[in-house]
């Protein structure tokens, strides 16, 4: 976000959309695979700490590392092309490869669900480096892929509130995984992508924010403005779920918490860098 914000607003959209197919697949693989967790389905497994309490819910696959790999993925993209700055993709690198070992480490994951999870993330930054390539050489399609991607999360979200879950009970009689608690995850996750599809098209035909440089003040700026991000999970959206229930309440949220970062926050910098001269390079 802060590159985005801040420094080059194409290489933070690539990262962040690269993210967003994630975000798409994850849930919809996650949630049709039902796979247990490793110590479930091999008592073997013994999980480190109280990873057992901690990691709830489907395991395949690895959801930190799918979270974790497109985003430093994208950043090591990015500063791959900087050569003063090319040292901090093997930082970004090595932080992919340190989360899909810990989620081993710690037990709440095979290879498998990593491997996938990585594969994921490669595919999705791949893929995403094409669709720039198509939209640089025609923009006026964009409304196009948006819209698409839009009916492609509504119809996520019918999917997985609509498809079968298995219903398996330990030797305790408790259900191992409740599918609707799963289900929250998966509409918190394409509600995210809702989220930056609705605030994209905003910022696109009506904001068009340019990088917030303005020196070290714009970047003490753009640095504080990441506080309230991370602070309107724990604020606002147990009020959303606790008014429209944990579905509606999370995938609400999500959207809200997308629209702020994406579209929100670059207006309030533009408008601020009407008073604020650009920083000399």
């Amino acid at each position: 976000m802060f590159l985005y914000w801040f420094w080059d607003k194409r290489k933070g959209l690539y990262a962040l959309v690269s993210y967003y197919f994630c975000m798409i697949m994850t849930p919809l693989i996650k949630l049709t695979a039902c796979i247990y967790r490793p110590w479930i389905r091999d008592s073997r497994v013994l999980p480190a700490g109280d990873s057992i309490r901690t990691a709830t819910g489907y395991s395949f696959p690895s959801g930190h590392t799918s979270t974790a790999a497109p985003l430093a993925g994208g950043m090591a993209v990015n500063m791959w092309e900087d050569k003063r700055n090319r040292w901090l993709s093997f930082i970004f690198v090595a932080f992919i490869l340190l989360t899909g070992f810990s989620r081993n480490y710690l037990g709440v994951h095979t290879p498998q669900d990593v491997f996938v999870g990585i594969s994921e993330s490669v595919f999705s930054l791949i893929l995403t480096a094409k669709l720039f390539q198509y939209l640089d050489k025609h923009p006026e399609k964009e409304d196009w892929f948006l819209l698409g991607g839009f009916i492609l999360c509504w119809a996520g979200i019918a999917y997985i509130t609509l498809k079968f879950y298995p219903a398996d009970y330990d030797a305790e009689g408790k259900l191992i995984v409740d599918s609707q608690k799963m289900m929250n995850d998966g509409y918190g996750d394409i509600g995210k992508v809702i989220g930056f599809i609705i605030a994209r098209f905003v910022e696109k035909k009506w904001i068009r924010f340019q990088p917030f440089r303005r020196g070290w003040l714009g970047a003490v700026i753009c640095a504080v403005l990441l506080i309230p991000m991370v602070m309107l999970k724990s604020l606002v959206r147990p009020v959303m779920t606790g008014w429209l229930g944990a579905h509606w309440g999370r995938l609400t949220f999500s959207v809200i918490h997308a629209f702020y970062y994406i579209a929100l926050i670059p207006l309030l910098l533009k408008l601020c860098g009407k008073v604020l001269p650009v920083a000399k390079a």
